[in-house]
């Protein structure tokens, strides 16, 4: 679980349309009142391919309707402040941020001083104030989340069902004033993850030290930019800001957008600029005429969640989320993962379809332990969080060849699986052997007419040519085409065919 989740947690716990008792006065309750009513834009960055699986989800779980990005590999989708936990427990999102303003069909400038300086002027005239209020409760909720985290487990014992068969909600009562009375303070960030391969990062140096009214408006007071120790000067912002450009025909390099777009954000709120002990992140995105300015809300890659024990390739949480999802999964179905690896996929199944019964193999005994440790610290980490008590969770480990699988025929109903690529692990040559021998014993396990599977493969050639010759087992529905570390890889979504399994025999 990351850091960013444990926030949302926390968060779930404050409901910001409670009815709270004010802390100081009115203000307090009328800054608490905006930030409810308070509609912005969030942009995520999803695994490319699955746009349309995340957008479901959002409309699922948050009822907003999302927009794909012409820019592969992103969604935007508007919330109220008030769901702003329930964005970070989105499964699908790699890294979300809060925008300031979109320009769909910018005009850049021809010549590289002019382009430059429309931006330098547009740093200025950009609606901030939403997002960082925004950025200010997302942060805060971070900031309080080890304190918090302390204060449960001090609680642990007081958490018992009182006389009346309630539990007692006076830690819960302290929680949510706490919440209010961080609601009025400025936090800090400490650094985010840098994941897109056409990014480049600028450094400003500058030592003002007086905020902007209008940003110290949104903070509630004066004071909240941090205090030093006595007889210290207040501490002001860091910032750092991240330009993402696509397109060839820009006059200007995302550098030198970054270094003059930064310095006017910091000539215009008096921040300093810092690249790895950083606050704010400001997002410069610029895919041919479209610019997307945003500022960062989580630190790293809401994929780092589940795994503890990584293996040579070990599959990101949200693209195991969203081979699961491809699936449909229904409460009973037993899902396996029969090169399972690590277990990326089963545990990630397991935790978002507790109905489902999961099962995670593989031949090697060293993926495996991976697998068993994996799958024990997050049922630690579940344990802690409900304060000493686990129910487990439904899945197991099994090692076993994928060629003779211990199940019975007719006894699975969603086969999920990374299937190896033979560049790391294994060989392409060897794939060729490899292939049709999974797909005849996964048809063997799969119920005919119901059972599903959900393949992911760079070795598209091999695959494509073991599936041709199993047409009357396997019926191939959609096709996702998705980049796995740089590599062009596809993910196939099978339904079994009613024709019944036959002898084990070659097909080339």
């Amino acid at each position: 679980m990351s850091d960013i989740e444990e926030a949302s947690d926390t968060l779930a716990d404050v409901h910001l349309d409670d009815t709270h008792k004010p802390l100081t006065e009115n203000t307090d309750s009328d800054l608490h009142s905006s930030l409810k009513e308070t509609v912005v834009t969030i942009g995520a960055t999803v695994p490319t391919g699955f746009e349309f699986t995340a957008a479901d989800e959002v409309k699922e779980k948050l009822g907003s309707q999302s927009r794909i990005s012409k820019d592969r590999g992103k969604i935007y989708f508007e919330i109220s402040v008030e769901k702003l936990s329930q964005v970070h427990r989105l499964r699908s999102v790699d890294n979300l941020f809060v925008v300031v303003q979109e320009f769909t069909e910018y005009q850049f400038k021809e010549t590289k001083e002019d382009a430059l300086k429309d931006l330098e002027d547009l740093a200025k005239k950009l609606p901030w104030s939403d997002p960082l209020t925004v950025w200010k409760l997302n942060t805060n909720l971070k900031k309080r989340k080890t304190k918090y985290k302390k204060q449960n487990q001090s609680s642990a014992s007081k958490e018992k069902l009182n006389d009346n068969g309630r539990k007692d909600r006076a830690d819960e009562k302290d929680a949510d004033e706490e919440f209010l009375d961080h609601a009025q303070n400025t936090p800090g960030l400490k650094s985010v993850e840098q994941n897109t391969e056409k990014t480049e990062e600028m450094i400003l140096a500058g030592d003002q030290l007086d905020g902007k009214d209008e940003f110290l408006n949104i903070t509630g007071n004066e004071d909240t930019v941090g205090d030093c120790k006595k007889g210290e000067e207040k501490q002001v912002l860091k910032f750092r800001v991240t330009c993402n450009r696509v397109g060839d025909k820009h006059s200007f390099t995302s550098n030198d957008a970054a270094r003059d777009f930064g310095g006017a954000v910091q000539d215009y709120f008096q921040w300093k600029a810092d690249m790895t002990n950083f606050d704010v992140e400001v997002l410069l995105n610029i895919n041919n005429n479209e610019i997307v300015v945003g500022i960062a809300l989580t630190e790293e890659s809401l994929h780092r969640r589940n795994i503890t024990h990584f293996g040579p390739t070990t599959l990101r949480s949200t693209l195991a989320y969203g081979m699961l999802r491809l699936c449909n999964p229904q409460p009973t179905d037993i899902i396996i993962d029969p090169m399972s690896g690590t277990g990326a996929i089963p545990i990630e199944g397991a935790t978002e379809w507790p109905t489902c019964y999961h099962i995670a193999g593989d031949n090697n005994p060293q993926a495996m332990k991976r697998a068993a440790n994996n799958i024990c610290s997050l049922l630690k980490k579940n344990q802690n969080k409900e304060s000493g008590t686990s129910w487990g969770m439904p899945i197991d480990a099994i090692q076993w060849d994928i060629c003779n699988l211990p199940l019975r025929t007719s006894s699975v109903d969603v086969i999920v699986t990374d299937m190896p690529f033979g560049k790391r692990i294994g060989s392409k040559k060897k794939n060729w052997d490899l292939y049709p021998a999974c797909l005849m014993e996964m048809s063997r396990i799969c119920r005919p007419g119901t059972g599903r599977a959900v393949l992911l493969t760079q070795d598209r050639k091999c695959f494509a040519k073991a599936l041709s010759k199993m047409g009357h087992l396997w019926q191939k529905g959609h096709t996702l085409w998705v980049n796995i570390g740089g590599l062009h890889a596809a993910v196939y979504l099978l339904k079994r065919t009613l024709e019944k399994a036959g002898e084990k025999r070659s097909y080339w």
